[in-house]
């Protein structure tokens, strides 16, 4: 049988894109293998589906930290216990969604000659994707702007969208939050560790907000507040298999700008605001991602130190005002379900193997 190993990590965003492959590959034949770190969320999140191999990997900082001085050794170990893995598998091709997990699942496959092939969701590249690309056979990029940055070296190919994603039930998304369709529906989206500033301007100002709006909130793990309830107020650490009804029940959504959300936005045509990141907690990347959205219509923009009470109203009211147009804009996009894109490239590297 022809295998993959599937790596990526530290975040959900570096883990969800598989779960929109899997199922294509599982019906193709494969038998799919996961190599993650011992106890990161990728774990949690893909150890009851595949066959799980835990690695070291050192975090990979732009910042002075004295872990600077030993994560290194946390690399080589890493790859080292990656290349036991990948011999024992003997995998054709590695598919890498990037984080500080994957390098050296990439560098122990380049030593195996095994295949490479990364995906990167972000305009510009991150730190992770810059250190694995000499060792990869392939890149597939989200925006057609990312080659700039990557010398021309990548396909872009868009981003894989999970199918159930589009299939949410309004009426089930209302029911699991006990709300009722009498009233617009927020979505609050601060990713799988929340957004500590999502999380404070929305609890300080829930009354203000309720007024108009039926909030769904989620606040990432370990952030739920139980003394914290209101009756258009529904939180929930991290969504999993309910995430789809979630979506279908919101009229509007607030969100980072990382790239898997806005794009799984864009195919849903949900109008949203976007609080990309600041620079001085990211490289910059949710900045860019938003400002792309935003010159193509599908998104309305605030940045991070202008974000509070009084610039989520005024923008809430802005998009539903002019919903119908962000809604056209969005459906009108000519951009598409990256799924068979990646499959195709991951079977011409597997093939070339």
């Amino acid at each position: 049988m022809k295998k993959i190993v599937l790596t990526g990590g530290g975040t959900a965003g570096h883990v969800n894109p598989h779960f929109a492959l899997i199922p294509h590959l599982q019906k193709s034949g494969w038998e799919i293998h996961y190599i993650g770190t011992k106890d990161g969320i990728e774990r949690e999140l893909i150890e009851p589906h595949l066959p799980y191999n835990p690695i070291s990997a050192g975090k990979l900082r732009r910042y002075f930290d004295l872990k600077n001085l030993s994560d290194p050794f946390q690399v080589l170990k890493g790859i080292l216990e990656a290349h036991r893995v990948l011999r024992r598998i003997r995998p054709r091709v590695v598919f890498s969604k990037g984080g500080f997990v994957s390098v050296p699942v990439t560098i122990a496959a380049w030593l195996l000659r095994i295949p490479v092939v990364l995906h990167e969701s972000d305009l510009t590249p991150g730190l992770a994707n810059k250190l694995s690309l000499p060792f990869a056979r392939e890149l597939c990029l989200t925006f057609p702007d990312s080659l700039r940055y990557v010398k021309g070296k990548g396909t872009v190919t868009g981003t894989p969208i999970r199918a159930d994603l589009l299939e949410g039930d309004k009426s089930e998304g209302l029911r699991l939050c006990r709300f009722t369709a009498d009233h617009p529906t927020l979505l609050v989206m601060g990713g799988s560790q929340g957004a500590g500033i999502f999380n404070q301007i929305v609890r300080e100002n829930l009354t203000a907000l309720a007024r108009r709006y039926q909030i769904i909130h989620l606040c990432g793990r370990g952030n739920v507040v139980p003394t914290i309830t209101h009756p258009r107020y529904c939180q929930v650490e991290y969504a999993k298999d309910e995430l789809a009804h979630l979506l279908a029940a919101a009229d509007f959504v607030l969100s980072r700008a990382g790239a898997n959300a806005i794009f799984e936005l864009l195919a849903l045509a949900k109008p949203h605001i976007l609080v990309p990141l600041s620079k001085k907690a990211s490289r910059g990347d949710q900045i860019l991602n938003a400002e792309s959205f935003a010159k193509q219509g599908f998104s309305l923009v605030i940045q991070e130190e202008e974000f509070n009470l009084q610039s989520l109203q005024d923008n809430l009211s802005h998009l539903e005002a002019n919903q119908e147009e962000f809604i056209k804009k969005m459906q009108t996009s000519q951009v598409k379900d990256g799924v068979k894109n990646v499959l195709c490239i991951i079977n011409r590297a597997a093939t070339r193997n």
